[in-house]
């Protein structure tokens, strides 16, 4: 199996050329915003697109939520694609998708700026923002069971040449999920320090106190890549430490993945000082 993808900002029409990508690279599957999508046919998972708010669709999208990815998973062993192409918002998100899915590593990666006029990626951009019209690659009729309420009208795919085509590749439809009304979302770094004393102060037995709780943002072209993490802990003695501290990195990390959708590429912990105590 042979794992591409396409990568862009949310909003610039990766959706919307997906199946021009998949066909020009023999990809016979997709994966897109929750949803393993075989021959324009919806095998396994859950479309963000279905989701009540934007950090929900976020831990969707990258199936971090429990019993996704491991339906996704046993789909793709049952239906043995040849090469699978994943869409997603940076590179980042990609590899991550891939990781979770248990999928091979990525061959090839696409980037929307290299098929898509800026033109075309505003136009898109527009769609998505002022109209909030989101494509999902499959035909209005595979959509109905998952969207009732939420289709639009379908749109056809770019693909004329013949019936054959069409019929293997499907249509794409358009869809207005809730969320796109709730405007941009931004998660303060105050609530993901929040979330991080919640985590390691869970036990009071083994980690009393945080301080310096930092958190750094990895930008790459003003695109927001991930964050990494620092703290520093204090712990009570007789603790095993080593031990301690690489389960307490898992769980934080863990937590901001799932409550927020971002992804946390290091969680750096310092023990400050060591408390003994009756």
């Amino acid at each position: 199996m042979d794992v591409i993808a396409l990568v862009g900002p949310s909003g610039t029409g990766k959706s919307h050329r997906a199946l021009i990508v998949a066909h020009e690279h023999k990809a016979d599957a997709i994966i897109d915003d929750g949803l393993l999508i075989k021959d324009g046919k919806i095998m396994a998972g859950h479309s963000a697109k279905r989701e009540s708010s934007k950090i929900m669709a976020v831990r969707r999208a990258i199936f971090s939520l429990p019993g996704h990815a491991e339906e996704v998973r046993n789909v793709i062993q049952e239906v043995r694609p040849q090469r699978i192409l994943i869409l997603g918002t940076s590179e980042n998100m990609i590899h991550k998708i891939a990781e979770i899915l248990k999928l091979p590593s990525i061959s090839t990666i696409i980037h929307i700026e290299d098929i898509a006029t800026k033109e075309d990626m505003e136009k898109a951009y527009t769609c998505r923002i002022k109209e909030g019209k989101h494509i999902i690659p499959v035909p209005t009729i595979e959509l109905k069971p998952h969207f009732s309420g939420y289709l639009i009208d379908p749109l056809q795919s770019f693909f004329k040449k013949s019936r054959r085509n069409r019929r293997r590749l499907g249509e794409k439809s358009i869809v207005r999920p809730v969320f796109s009304y709730y405007g941009k979302l931004i998660i303060d770094d105050s609530a993901i320090a929040a979330i991080v004393n919640q985590v390691a102060v869970a036990d009071e037995k083994a980690i009393t106190k945080t301080s310096k709780i930092k958190v750094k943002h990895i930008l790459h072209d003003d695109e927001d890549q991930g964050i990494e993490i620092s703290c520093e802990v204090s712990v009570k003695y007789g603790q095993e430490i080593p031990a301690l501290i690489r389960m307490v990195q898992n769980k934080i990390k863990e937590a901001i993945e799932f409550m927020t959708g971002m992804i946390v590429h290091k969680v750096n912990i310092t023990v400050q000082t060591l408390r003994v105590g009756i």
